[in-house]
């Protein structure tokens, strides 16, 4: 189990990083607020975060980035007007999360960039 945001949480984003934890590894696990997300670390890494809107951030290995921002409940975030996060970010929307078989793709997506590259080794994109 990871370590808890120390920030209270509303009751949907709580059971979202439930949810998304019991996907990943027992590990260094644990909870960050940053960048307007809860993120969850593996081994200090961001894999994953559940945005205020309750869509998910999702870091992916760039290699599969077209074809994953083409699903239909993908699409590329933005940090600010005008300003997208780029290739190796995806952005999950919230209501296509009711459906374990999404979540557990996309966390699995997160995994595979993790462990294919993992902790110390991230690239840029």
């Amino acid at each position: 189990m990871a370590a808890k945001t120390p920030k209270a949480l509303d009751e949907l984003t709580r059971t979202l990083l439930d949810r998304i934890e019991a996907h990943l590894p027992a590990g260094d696990l644990r909870e960050a607020a940053m960048f307007g997300t809860h993120a969850v670390m593996v081994d200090e890494v961001m894999v994953i975060a559940v945005r205020k809107d309750h869509s998910l951030l999702v870091r992916v290995d760039a290699d599969d980035d077209a074809a994953l921002v083409a699903r239909p409940e993908a699409s590329r975030p933005d940090m600010g007007p005008r300003r997208s996060m780029g290739v190796g970010w995806i952005q999950v929307d919230a209501a296509s999360l009711d459906d374990d078989g999404v979540l557990d793709f996309w966390v699995g997506q997160a995994r595979r960039r993790f462990e294919r590259h993992g902790p110390g080794t991230q690239p840029t994109a």
